[in-house]
C-alpha cells in the first residue's frame, strides 16, 4: 500500500448519502488526519463501513466509537472487519467517564473565537502572499524560457473566460450604463442640468463601474470554475499524480489561467465601458432628449484619455487577483466534496470581497494624486 493509499478517508455513495466507507489507515500515527475526515463527515450520515479500512489500532477505534457517540448513532452502525472485531470489543468495555463538554458562550469565549478567526485569516493572507510570489517568479521565468509556456491550455481558458462572458458582460454593463443615467436624469432634472449626465456615466463607467463589474462578474464565474475545476482534480489525486511524473502543477494549471485572465480581463473591460456608454446614449436619446450626435460630442469634449486610463491600469491587478485566489482555494481543497464545495464558496466570498477594497483604496489613491 502507498503512503497516499495509507491516508485516512471516506468515500460517499450518492445512492446511499447515509452511508459511507471508511478507508486508509486509521492508527495513532494518522490522528490528527482521522479527526479531520471526521469532522467532514455529513451531518446526515447514519452509518460507517470501516471494513475498507486497511490498519486500525486502539486509538482509531476509540475515535470512531466517540463519534459514534456524539452522533448519537445505533452500536450496529458501525461495520467492522472480523480481524477487528477482538480489538473493538475491547475498547468498548471501557467505560468513557469524562464530563460532558460544555460550550462556553460567555465573553471570553466569543473573543476566543473571534482570535481564531483573525489568526484562520492571518494564514490565508500569508498563503495568498506566498503563493502569489511564487507565480510571479514563475511568470518571469516563463518570459525568459518560453518553452514552458502553454499555448494550447492558455487560449482554451482564454476562451472559457473571456468569450464566453461577453454576452453577460455586455447585458449587465448596458442595464446599469441606462440606470445610472436614469437616476441621475431624475436629480439633474430639478436643476435644468440634464446635460450632465454624459459627464455622470461617461465617468462612473471609465473609471470604476465598467471594470468592477467586469472583475466581480468574473470572480463570481471564473474564480469559482478554477476552484472546483483544481479542488476536482486534487480530490481525484490528479495533482499527485502530476508531481509524481515530474511536473509542476504550477506551470500545467494555474499560470495557463493566469495569462488568460491578464489578457481577457483587459479586454472584457473596454468592452463593459462601450456597453455602459451605450445605455447612457440610450437613455439620453429616449428619456433627455438628448440625440446620440449630441451626447458623443458632449462625450468627447468633456472626456479626457486618463479616465479611460485609470479604469484600464486596474484591469491587471483584479485578474491576478481573481486568478490566484481561484487556483490557491483549488489546490487547498483537501479531498471530499464537502471541501470542493467550501472552498469554492470561499474562493467567490474573498475574490468579490478583495477586488471592491482594492478598487476602494485605488479610487481613493487616484483622487488624492489628481488623476
Amino acid at each position: 500500500m502507498t503512503r497516499t493509499d495509507a491516508r485516512p478517508q471516506f468515500q460517499s455513495d450518492p445512492s446511499e448519502p447515509s452511508r459511507v466507507r471508511l478507508e486508509g489507515d486509521w492508527t495513532l500515527a494518522t490522528a490528527l488526519k482521522v479527526a479531520e475526515r471526521l469532522r467532514e463527515v455529513p451531518e446526515g450520515v447514519t452509518e460507517l463501513d470501516a471494513t475498507g479500512i486497511a490498519r486500525i489500532d486502539s486509538a482509531g477505534v476509540l475515535q470512531l466509537l466517540r463519534f459514534a457517540s456524539r452522533r448519537k448513532l445505533a452500536p450496529e452502525a458501525l461495520l467492522f472487519r472480523e480481524d477487528h472485531q477482538a480489538l473493538v470489543s475491547t475498547i468498548e468495555d471501557v467505560a468513557d467517564d469524562r464530563p460532558p463538554r460544555k460550550r462556553d458562550y460567555g465573553f471570553l469565549a466569543a473573543l476566543s473565537r473571534l482570535g481564531e478567526r483573525v489568526s484562520e485569516n492571518g494564514h490565508e493572507i500569508v498563503a495568498l502572499l506566498s503563493f502569489t510570489g511564487e507565480n510571479l517568479v514563475k511568470l518571469a521565468r516563463m518570459v525568459k524560457e518560453p518553452r514552458r509556456f502553454r499555448a494550447i491550455a492558455t487560449v482554451s481558458h482564454m476562451e472559457q473566460v473571456g468569450l464566453d462572458a461577453v454576452p453577460l458582460v455586455i447585458l449587465l454593463s448596458y442595464m446599469v450604463g441606462a440606470v445610472i443615467a436614469f437616476l441621475g436624469s431624475t436629480v439633474l432634472r430639478d436643476f435644468g442640468a440634464e446635460i450632465f449626465v454624459v459627464e455622470l456615466v461617461s465617468i462612473a463607467f471609465l473609471r470604476e463601474f465598467a471594470v468592477l463589474m467586469t472583475a466581480i462578474v468574473l470572480a463570481g464565474r471564473t474564480a469559482s470554475a478554477f476552484t472546483a475545476q483544481i479542488g476536482a482534480m486534487k480530490s481525484r489525486e490528479e495533482i499527485d499524480a502530476i508531481r509524481t511524473l515530474g511536473l509542476d502543477p504550477v506551470d500545467l494549471l494555474v499560470i495557463p489561467r493566469l495569462v488568460a485572465l491578464l489578457v481577457m480581463l483587459p479586454l472584457l473591460t473596454f468592452i463593459s465601458m462601450m456597453a455602459g456608454l451605450a445605455g447612457g446614449v440610450t437613455v439620453g436619446a429616449f428619456d433627455l432628449d438628448i440625440p446620440p450626435q449630441m451626447y458623443l460630442a458632449r462625450m468627447h469634449d468633456t472626456m479626457e484619455v486618463r479616465h479611460f486610463l485609470v479604469g484600464l491600469s486596474k484591469a491587471p491587478v483584479f485578474a491576478l487577483v481573481i486568478g490566484l485566489i481561484g487556483c490557491l482555494q483549488g489546490l487547498q481543497v483537501t479531498g471530499t466534496a464537502q471541501s470542493v464545495g467550501e472552498r469554492t464558496t470561499s474562493s467567490v466570498v474573498q475574490t468579490i470581497s478583495l477586488v471592491i477594497i482594492l478598487d476602494a483604496l485605488a479610487a481613493l489613491w487616484f483622487m488624492h494624486m489628481g488623476w
